[in-house]
């Protein structure tokens, strides 16, 4: 007799199917069957978080810090909309994800009775900020639903899905049907292309390469292209890493800056360029922008004068094999971007506390360990003052700048790498939007070191509303304890007011590897301000 598998069952058999072992969530009535299902599979570890949001967050920190889809389920309705914000974060970062949802009955879809949860249009609510999304209607199509959404959120540029199935229909049962995950087919890189960017290169001078999250799994690749060309190689939030910062070639957004005047041929890979669009006054004329991306819309958006479609590792290198074959290598620049880096190190220590903090924290933390940055001023500054040495080690939310998305984040970090550092950079204001997950981190042991900078108040909209307004609104805090709170969670709580403790106690928690909350006494400094190095002043 064929085995009978419910909805739920078969969801949980394509989660197998593509080697799923955590998913993120909170379980409700629409979705007491997919749980049950969960509880009977040994093999998936169910972290259960005091937030919906947090559920989605912690899938994108998984995702972030593997580059493998990061799974969460939560309630239809109120939850899908609570877990909005991380999925569009996601959906900004370019990160894989699978989100679970349930539906109100089929009986009741589209009838607009007030059903329990019940949401005018989910699913096309849902595709707003999601790649792609399904509802599941009858449990025969669960096995392919699934796979299509996990093929969608790891092909082509990555980014979140989500699937639905209605309360009833997840009990309903079929012939059990196996799911089988899709292959990624990889795209030829087209040899026409890359002549062309070959010729645009061929006569550059001042060659800069610019890298964003889709450069991640290409650093050797990058570094060769890069090390063929002398080019500097310059990452802003997520493409951190991809080249050493303590390589010469390594440049942050403010190393970078110094050497954008003389720029005469730009190579963007896996990157939005937003440097070039958004932050960097005095853009070269006429320059030639060669793209190497997996997403071909990228080409029309960032007006590519040379656009080569694929993977960064087969596009970089593709485009290398072809310089080796038409060019000699530049000669070595090396000593040149390391006296200007060496400088530009020199100037950014003008930026107090800030830097002795971000150094402080860069001394405590293993090599190997993940810092989550947060949007706040030490996190801003973190761009470009906090040195990164491998992909995926600085964990970003992306141009979406989600306040308070951090501490959640690092959550799911950390149980991604249970073995690995985890700290997560925290100002006030954002630390307190999720900081009943210091319930989460005690109750599954995720020895996450939150560091909070504390100056009582949304530092950044405070300063700005005093410059541009001359008074402050809304954006002073009055804060709690926040050891307190850390110890009455259960977590260890202590407060520091300089980057020596800081340190100090940042590694000690470390090797603890138990909850912890560090809090640093910040002062309330416009003059202190990150922004002239993430939006400098046009040097015309």
């Amino acid at each position: 007799m064929t085995e009978q598998r419910t909805t739920g069952e078969a969801i949980v058999d394509g989660l197998l199917a593509h080697n799923v072992d955590t998913v993120f969530g909170i379980p409700g009535v629409q979705t007491y069957p997919l749980y049950d299902a969960l509880a009977r599979t040994p093999e998936i570890t169910v972290y259960g978080p005091r937030h919906e949001q947090t559920a989605a967050y912690m899938a994108f920190g998984y995702a972030q810090s593997t580059g493998r889809p990061g799974v969460f389920s939560v309630v239809p309705g109120p939850g899908v909309l609570n877990a909005s914000a991380a999925v569009l974060s996601a959906y900004g970062a370019s990160a894989p994800m699978v989100g679970l949802t349930s539906e109100i009955p089929s009986a009741f879809m589209g009838r607009g009775l007030g059903h329990l949860h019940e949401m005018p249009d989910q699913l096309a609510t849902m595709r707003t900020f999601t790649k792609w999304a399904s509802n599941i209607s009858h449990p025969a199509e669960a096995s392919a639903v699934v796979a299509e959404a996990f093929h969608q959120a790891t092909s082509g540029r990555p980014r979140p899905t989500m699937i639905a199935a209605p309360w009833d229909v997840l009990v309903h049962t079929s012939p059990a049907v196996a799911c089988v995950p899709r292959p990624r087919a990889p795209k030829p890189v087209d040899p026409a292309r890359v002549e062309r960017a070959v010729a645009r290169l061929s006569g550059a001078k001042n060659p800069m390469i610019m890298v964003g999250g889709g450069a991640r799994q290409a650093s050797s690749e990058v570094l060769a292209l890069a090390e063929f060309l002398q080019a500097p190689v310059v990452s802003f939030r997520g493409g951190r890493g991809v080249v050493s910062d303590e390589h010469p070639l390594g440049f942050t957004c403010a190393d970078g800056f110094e050497r954008w005047g003389d720029c005469d041929s730009l190579i963007g890979i896996g990157c939005r360029l937003e440097l070039m669009w958004s932050r960097w006054p005095d853009r070269p004329k006429d320059l030639p922008i060669i793209l190497l991306d997996i997403d071909p819309q990228q080409f029309v958006r960032l007006e590519a004068t040379v656009g080569i479609l694929g993977d960064a590792t087969d596009t970089a290198s593709a485009l290398l094999a072809a310089l080796v074959a038409t060019m000699s290598p530049a000669a070595s620049r090396w000593e040149e971007f390391t006296r200007l880096k060496t400088l530009k190190q020199q100037e950014l220590l003008q930026l107090q506390p800030h830097i002795d903090h971000l150094h402080a924290l860069r001394r405590a933390l293993p090599r190997d360990g993940f810092l989550v940055e947060e949007i706040c001023q030490v996190g801003f500054a973190s761009y470009f003052g906090f040195p990164v040495y491998e992909p995926r080690k600085f964990v970003t939310c992306g141009h979406q700048g989600t306040l308070g998305f951090g501490y959640p984040t690092s959550l799911g970090v950390k149980a991604a790498n249970p073995d690995k550092a985890v700290v997560s950079l925290n100002g006030d204001g954002g630390f307190m939007f999720g900081i009943q997950e210091l319930a989460t981190a005690v109750e599954y042991n995720l020895g996450v070191v939150a560091v909070v900078f504390n100056n009582h108040s949304y530092g950044n909209v405070f300063n700005d509303q005093q410059r541009l307004f001359g008074r402050p609104y809304g954006s002073a805090l009055k804060n709690p304890s926040f050891v307190d709170i850390a110890r009455a969670f259960g977590a260890s709580g202590v407060n520091v007011d300089n980057a020596v403790d800081l340190e100090r106690e940042v590694a000690d928690a470390i090797n603890a590897n138990a909850p912890s909350v560090i809090e640093v006494a910040m002062p309330l400094d416009a003059a202190a301000s990150p922004w002239r190095f993430l939006m400098p002043p046009s040097r015309r």
